[in-house]
């Protein structure tokens, strides 16, 4: 009798599930089709929905509300800019589950100086083949410990400014993971490419540099500690950065969380400026181990606890 109930409450999931599939739905947006504007799409979408948006220059904004949404341009060129929604951002996204992918973000402006392209106040977010284009922030993120935000070749291209408080290429709050990988980083302002106080930090394969007119601080942040993996990236820190001392830092505004791993592997640093600098300044008792790593230029690889393991 048991196993009899138990086989019937399967079947009544399944059922359920493919219920919840078959109603998953297609959203178009664009000139002549069913929604004009993104925001008109997302205001309406449910669970499991895919917005799909046409290319164009959308002077729109939205708040996501929905989980398990994936929102996509169909092609190059999908790209929101100006309006931002709650003062905050051109996306802010509420929700967990979230997928996007083909975007572009440009010009986020808000009068507390902090406006992002996307701004992720839920909890997990997928970002792919996206771009990020002269807002304050690129990419911002509230504190959820639970979070994870996992961003997969996408670019970050002169973003950042400092006024009252600073903007950052990718700035995340306490989060459980932030990924980057295969992510193009350039021509940040004023802020760092990446700063990040989540649990763990994963950097691996980007290209993270300066330019000839880019002027960031750090070329990643890790203030409060938490594991850190850097892994086959490139690295250039300019002539005219606002920081010309130190490229990556590690646990200056003090370590309050678990940092049980600081590795750094397989990376090529170059630092463009005429004077010496150091690639990364580890503040936390937990030792950093260099591996494989390749330097050009006036470089010291290490100050702080660890030790350069090979070269």
């Amino acid at each position: 009798m048991i196993a009899r109930h138990v086989h019937v409450v399967a079947l009544l999931l399944v059922a359920l599930l493919l219920c919840q599939g078959a109603m998953a739905r297609t959203l178009d947006v664009g000139a002549g089709r069913t929604y004009r504007l993104p925001s008109e799409a997302i205001a309406v979408a449910r669970a499991g929905d895919v917005v799909r948006i046409a290319p164009g220059l959308y002077y729109d904004c939205a708040v996501i509300g929905v989980g398990n949404l994936t929102i996509e341009g169909t092609g190059p060129g999908v790209v929101f800019t100006d309006k931002t929604c709650q003062g905050k951002a051109l996306l802010v996204i509420d929700s967990s589950r979230v997928t996007l992918r083909n975007l572009e973000f440009r010009r986020a402006r808000v009068m507390d100086g902090n406006g992002a392209g996307v701004r992720a106040e839920g909890g997990d977010l997928t970002i792919e083949n996206c771009r990020f284009i002269d807002n304050e922030d690129g990419l911002l993120s509230a504190r959820n410990p639970a979070a994870h935000i996992r961003i997969v070749n996408s670019t970050f291209d002169g973003n950042g400014r400092c006024g009252a408080a600073c903007a950052h290429g990718v700035y995340v709050d306490t989060i459980a993971l932030l990924h980057i990988e295969g992510s193009h980083f350039l021509n940040t302002h004023a802020g760092h490419h990446i700063k990040s106080r989540a649990l763990r930090t994963e950097l691996i394969g980007n290209d993270i540099q300066d330019g000839p007119n880019g002027d960031s601080s750090f070329l990643v942040d890790i203030p409060n500690g938490g594991s850190l993996l850097l892994e086959n990236n490139r690295m250039e820190k300019g002539p005219h950065s606002s920081n010309p001392s130190i490229a990556v830092m590690i646990g200056e505004e003090g370590v309050d969380r678990p940092t049980d791993e600081l590795m750094v592997v397989g990376n090529v640093f170059i630092n463009d400026q005429a004077r010496s600098t150091e690639f990364i300044h580890n503040v936390t008792a937990t030792p950093v181990q260099l591996k494989g790593n390749r330097f050009v230029g006036q470089v010291r690889p290490l100050v702080g606890d660890g030790g350069i393991v090979s070269r």
